[in-house]
């Protein structure tokens, strides 16, 4: 089978196969050629234009060299084909679904990334809206599924689009007792994860999202569990530190990038302006028309009479008067209520923004990162880590924004509150 290759700035190159090509040529994934990976990051950090394209790649690329390292350790293939009777045949098929469930992660993604997703229709009969992954598996399990079944490549496998898409949901189910590679797809542990800490930071051109790949890699292990003898998929003790540095990475993207204050205003403008224009993307099963949907035509939508979208492309950004530490304080948030009390009284429009979600980096009750010893014994991450045990504590920042042209006088009202 004839293999391709790109350049990559993380790896080097990636290389991809003939089937994997077809797949990446399909007009669906092409798309993710024209969704920026972070909205509009660049409004504060200029570098940041990269896409959801370079990163289901880079996806696909990194989870092949974990699946690899987990399967090229003696020990580790002895446990799978005596626990789960692995032959080499059945290896190199789940190899094929992990690499292109890597690649397809994201292909659900509507423009500017995770922004839009409060535009996403409601499950019927339900108060949840559709996520990005449900117009994933629709994607999958249509547009996709012929070049996914029907390649010439396929004969040896059979694999089928339903098998991807199981793989991406982690569906305990169908999986059965392969559902361990689930943790190389979607976990505290994920290439998505790790590729995108590494990716993010090379273009906003920050540190805090560099860890060790290269000992993740080789201190990937395999264990059974405790109680039901499964096999679970964790860390050997030797990648501690490597396992606490993805964590605080994730941490400090999240509170020096992601929950960046002007980055947060553009992305509350920006779900304004396309509440204006949109109000509402197609649902999955008219996936068809949700496939139209991209930044560039998105963005021209937005040029009509939008006040919102006026104002960012002149930067003319809501702009932050109070902010709270990390873990407000009694005295912090009064101050903060009486200030929304008096921008109000004042008939000052304002926005309040609060992050109170820990799982952002880091989930300490459903997902740890597993740490086996040398003994097989098994414990989470954070019974070994008192800095990860710290996370326990939630980040839960609060901040208040108002339009630029109120700025002064809201300012004027903390000061005369003595605020």
């Amino acid at each position: 089978m004839k293999i391709f290759e790109v350049r990559d700035p993380v790896y080097g190159f990636i290389e991809f196969n003939e089937w994997e090509n077809e797949i990446i040529s399909h007009p669906a994934f092409q798309r993710l050629r024209r969704i920026r990976q972070l909205g509009f990051t660049d409004m504060v950090f200029p570098s940041a234009i990269h896409t959801r394209f370079e990163h289901s790649l880079g996806v696909m690329n990194l989870v092949t060299k974990m699946f690899d390292s987990v399967v090229n350790k003696e020990e580790n293939k002895m446990l799978l084909k005596n626990q789960l009777n692995y032959e080499d045949e059945g290896l190199k098929r789940d190899r094929q679904i992990i690499r292109i469930a890597g690649l397809l992660h994201d292909i659900g993604h509507a423009p500017f990334s995770h922004v839009s997703e409060e535009l996403m229709p409601y499950i019927p009969n339900t108060n949840r809206r559709y996520k990005h992954e449900d117009y994933t598996v629709a994607i999958i399990t249509g547009p996709l599924k012929n070049v996914i079944e029907k390649h010439k490549s396929n004969v040896n496998y059979g694999i089928t689009a339903n098998d991807i898409a199981d793989m991406i949901k982690g569906d305990p189910k169908s999986l059965g007792s392969r559902i361990f590679w689930k943790i190389l797809i979607s976990s505290q542990l994920d290439a998505d994860r790790c590729d995108y800490l590494l990716r993010d930071s090379l273009h906003i051109g920050v540190k805090y999202g560099v860890y060790d790949l290269e000992r993740l890699l080789v201190t990937l292990k395999l264990g059974k569990g405790p109680e039901t003898n499964d096999i679970v998929l964790g860390i050997d003790e030797g990648g501690l530190h490597v396992a606490e540095g993805i964590v605080i990475a994730r941490f400090q993207m999240f509170t020096q990038v992601y929950y960046h204050k002007t980055r947060r205003a553009y992305d509350f403008m920006l779900k304004e302006a396309l509440k204006k224009t949109i109000n509402e993307y197609p649902p999955p099963d008219r996936i068809e028309d949700f496939l139209k949907y991209d930044d560039y035509r998105t963005w021209h939508l937005m040029l009509n009479e939008n006040e919102w979208f006026d104002n960012i492309l002149k930067r003319n950004h809501i702009r932050m008067v109070m902010e709270t530490e990390e873990m407000p304080s009694q005295e912090k948030a009064k101050k903060i209520e009486k200030l929304k009390e008096k921008l109000k009284e004042s008939q000052i429009w304002f926005l309040e923004d609060c992050s109170d979600d820990a799982k952002l980096w880091y989930d300490l009750e459903n997902e740890e990162i597993q740490i086996i010893d040398n003994e097989g014994k098994i414990k989470p991450l954070s019974q070994y880590s008192k800095i990860v045990q710290s996370l326990k504590m939630k980040f839960r920042k609060i901040r208040v924004y108002v339009k630029s042209e109120d700025k002064n006088r809201a300012k004027k009202l903390k000061e005369e509150e003595n605020l």
